[in-house]
C-alpha cells in the first residue's frame, strides 16, 4: 500500500513539474516566435508615428541606468533618422524617489532632441501598463517599441493584443554582461507568463486618467 502511494505521488510531483515548465517556457516560446519577423534594427525600421521607450531604472543618483540609456539613445537615432515624429517616454514616477519618465527626457534632450516632441507617461510601471495606456490614453496605434533584444517579445506580444500596430527595434547600443543577460531572461520567462495571464483571463485595467491624443487632427 505504501508502495503504491509512492509511486502515485512521484507521479503526481512529475506531472505537476512537467505542467509547470510548459507554463513557464511555453508562452516565452510563443512571444518568441511571433516577434521574429516585427524586430528591426534602427536603419531598416519602417517608419512609425511614434517610438514607446521602455522604462528600465535609475542610478541612486536619478540618471538613467545603462539599459535605459541604450534605449533612449536607439529612440533618439529614430527620430533624428526621420523613423518617428515623437518619443512616448514610459515609466514609473516614483522610482527611488525620481521620475523615471523625467530622467528619460532629460537625457534625450542633451542628445539634441527637441523637448516638444517628448511626451511622458508616468504611470508606465510595467510593460502592460504601457501598452494599455498607449492606446487607452494617448491613443497610439501604429507604434515603435524600443527596448533590448530579451524584452521585445512580451512587449510586441502585449501592445499587439492590446490593438496596437507595433514592431520593435532592438536597443544594442551597449554589450551588457552574460550574468546579466542570463538574470533578464530568466526574469522574462516569469514575466512573459504573467503577460499571458493578463491578456488571456482579464486584461486589467491600469490607472487612465483623461485621454491625451498624441496627434490632434
Amino acid at each position: 500500500m505504501k508502495t503504491r502511494f509512492i509511486k502515485f505521488l512521484r507521479r503526481a510531483f512529475f506531472l505537476l513539474s512537467l505542467a509547470s515548465l510548459v507554463g513557464l517556457f511555453l508562452p516565452r516560446l510563443i512571444t518568441s516566435l511571433y516577434s521574429f519577423n516585427r524586430i528591426y534594427q534602427t536603419d531598416d525600421a519602417p517608419a512609425k508615428q511614434v517610438a514607446i521607450v521602455f522604462g528600465a531604472g535609475l542610478r541612486r543618483d536619478g540618471t538613467p541606468t545603462a539599459v535605459l540609456q541604450d534605449r533612449v539613445k536607439t529612440a533618439v537615432s529614430l527620430y533624428f533618422s526621420g523613423k518617428v515624429e515623437k518619443l512616448l517616454m514610459s515609466g514609473a514616477d516614483n522610482f527611488r524617489d525620481h521620475s523615471e519618465p523625467e530622467a528619460m527626457r532629460q537625457y534625450a534632450i542633451s542628445l539634441g532632441v527637441p523637448s516638444e516632441v517628448i511626451i511622458l507617461d508616468p504611470a508606465g510601471s510595467r510593460t502592460y501598463d504601457t501598452c494599455y495606456r498607449a492606446k487607452a490614453v494617448f491613443k497610439a496605434d501604429n507604434v515603435i517599441l524600443v527596448t533590448q533584444q530579451f524584452h521585445l517579445p512580451r512587449a510586441l506580444f502585449l501592445c499587439n493584443a492590446l490593438g496596437i500596430q507595433a514592431v520593435g527595434v532592438e536597443a544594442n547600443n551597449n554589450q551588457y554582461r552574460r550574468v546579466s543577460l542570463t538574470f533578464w531572461n530568466i526574469r522574462e520567462l516569469f514575466a512573459t507568463t504573467t503577460a499571458f495571464v493578463d491578456i488571456l483571463f482579464g486584461t486589467p485595467q491600469p490607472m487612465l486618467g483623461e485621454p491625451a491624443p498624441l496627434f490632434v487632427e
